[in-house]
């Protein structure tokens, strides 16, 4: 059996790229990944010298090399992980989403078509239901919840579902979708709540909430999700589309003060500010096909969760984890800082994500800030090191 993992350096793809080389000795698992901001190879050391791993980097929107790939590998199954999945992302830049999840899944339909894959898997999101008021506990999305989307990311992975389940019925493709709630666990990118809160209350930095931090979400935890993925395309039914989630509705306030009681710091670092555009109100999970039909059943709650996640990163060394492995990191720094590096070094320039601070100007630390780099690691270190102006550190999105 061969399987392709896409987005397999990242988050959950990461994630189930363990869980499946471990489990399924007699599988190959190709990692496919473009390597973008939020992909990590360093998570996946522990696999890569597997005999029944290998990976290839490249861009599932790129149809010339998915088709010669599908040729060469002849895959059994696929699971389309690979995303653009953070929604301020999406706010700043719909494009940049619609290529990747919309285009980019419809060029790995038409290899899984052309090339005969068993089954195809499709990743999705309970963003794709819209949310639900939180005046009504009672609500949960089921599988037959019509799409109703808030953002241009869930718009993204909402059409992506349509082409998937389009191809099964026009064309015959064996296809399944999974849509989770909010996963959490190890090797998260920093940008994400709750290593983001982590990852601040370490460093006794403030924790920017949205809003008055209302918004629920039904917390998974990364594991959980991987053994739902791993039961639907084993044994779920073609054409068919099972939510996955953990009965964990939390507010983020809630989840931000867990943190915040976990790590012993105090409340006085939360700051709430303004909230998202169009910011979904409450998301709730109904599992009920897949526990019945399947037989799964998480094996975290939120509170054993929570406390195993906050384990692994402060044994991983919160955000100094992400120094150390990340391929390349974003950093604020002053053109002070920055001049520094490229004088004090003959590396190339690095690009420019963002321009100028305005928006920040709420938030004092922001206010030195000229624009946003992305550097290497071994340029952070060169710039940390040489640089006379102090002012450098993370960059994180001033909210969730």
């Amino acid at each position: 059996m061969k399987i392709l993992v896409t987005g397999g350096a990242g988050f959950i793809g990461g994630n189930f790229v363990h869980h499946m080389v471990n489990k399924y000795p007699d599988y190959e698992i190709v990692n496919l990944d473009l390597l973008t901001y939020a992909g990590n190879l360093e998570t996946l050391k522990p696999v890569e010298d597997k005999p029944n791993y290998k990976f290839v980097k490249g861009d599932i929107a790129d149809r010339e090399f998915i088709m010669d790939l599908f040729e060469k590998e002849k895959f059994d199954i696929v699971v389309n992980f690979a995303a653009e999945s953070h929604v301020d992302r999406s706010i700043e830049d719909p494009s940049i989403f619609v290529k990747t999840n919309v285009e980019g899944t419809v060029v790995l339909l038409d290899a899984a078509k052309k090339y005969g894959v068993k089954r195809y898997h499709q990743v999705s999101t309970d963003e794709v239901y819209g949310d639900l008021p939180l005046d009504r506990p009672d609500l949960f999305f089921t599988e037959t919840t019509p799409l109703h989307t808030s953002s241009p990311y869930s718009s993204s992975k909402a059409s992506a579902d349509l082409f998937v389940l389009a191809y099964h019925r026009t064309f015959g493709l064996p296809v399944t979708i999974s849509r989770c709630s909010n996963n959490y666990g190890p090797y998260h990118f920093p940008e994400k709540l709750i290593p983001l809160m982590i990852s601040r209350a370490l460093a006794d930095e403030e924790l920017p909430v949205y809003g008055k931090g209302e918004n629920v979400r039904d917390w998974l935890h990364v594991s959980d999700h991987c053994e739902a993925i791993d039961l639907i395309i084993h044994k779920g039914k073609v054409g068919e589309v099972y939510n996955v989630g953990g009965h964990n509705e939390r507010t983020n306030l809630e989840v931000v003060k867990t943190i915040l009681k976990a790590l012993d710091k105090p409340e006085s670092l939360i700051k709430f500010v303004t909230d998202r555009p169009g910011h979904d109100m409450r998301y709730a999970i109904d599992p009920t096909k897949l526990e019945t039909e399947l037989g799964w059943e998480p094996k975290y709650n939120f509170d054993t969760g929570i406390a195993q996640t906050i384990e692994w990163y402060l044994k991983n060394g919160g955000r100094t984890f992400y120094l150390e492995s990340m391929q390349t990191i974003s950093i604020r720094c002053t053109e002070t800082a920055y001049r520094s590096l490229y004088e004090s070094t003959e590396t190339d320039k690095t690009s420019v994500i963002l321009g100028d601070n305005t928006r920040f100007d709420d938030f004092d630390f922001f206010i030195f800030c000229k624009e946003w780099y992305i550097l290497s690691r071994d340029e952070y270190r060169i710039c940390e090191r040489t640089c006379k102006d102090p002012k450098l550190s993370w960059i994180f999105p001033d909210s969730f």
